[in-house]
């Protein structure tokens, strides 16, 4: 990828609804808002399901999430699709995972984007991200 963009953001809205509980397993569905700083700035919305295992730090989720704003001077939109597991391993419960542009999603001056986000969670809670990105051309 030809470009990287990177920076934090903020969950500004959390509405999880629980679909079903059962032996301490619980599928959740989760509408997420966020708001980004750094090399993108603006705002996204995340549609979540989720999972959480019996033990507190084993959970999974897939998300389709739409970003809106202006990515290193370009503005416009475009959907990432996520895919995570978590498990507590030597390094704690916390985890990186990396989460994929949806091809022919972007708008606007972001038409044509491809390439991968990186999010971290600390432990502290705060999040950040590093997008690798670069523009096909039909």
């Amino acid at each position: 990828m030809g470009h990287r963009a990177t920076g934090s953001f903020e969950i500004t809205r959390w509405d999880a609804t629980t679909e079903e509980e059962d032996g301490g397993v619980t599928i959740a569905s989760v509408l997420v808002g966020k708001e980004f700083r750094g090399g993108l700035t603006g705002t996204s919305t995340a549609r979540l399901l989720t999972v959480a295992g019996r033990v507190p730090t084993s959970a999974a989720y897939v998300a389709i999430e739409r970003m809106t704003g202006t990515l290193d001077g370009r503005t416009g939109t475009f959907v990432v699709q996520h895919a995570a597991t978590m498990e507590t391993d030597d390094a704690g419960p916390y985890s990186t995972m990396t989460v994929t542009v949806v091809p022919d999603t972007g708008t606007g001056e972001l038409t044509g984007i491809r390439g991968e986000v990186t999010i971290t969670v600390h432990e502290d809670g705060g999040h950040t991200y590093a997008i690798e990105y670069d523009f096909t051309r039909p």
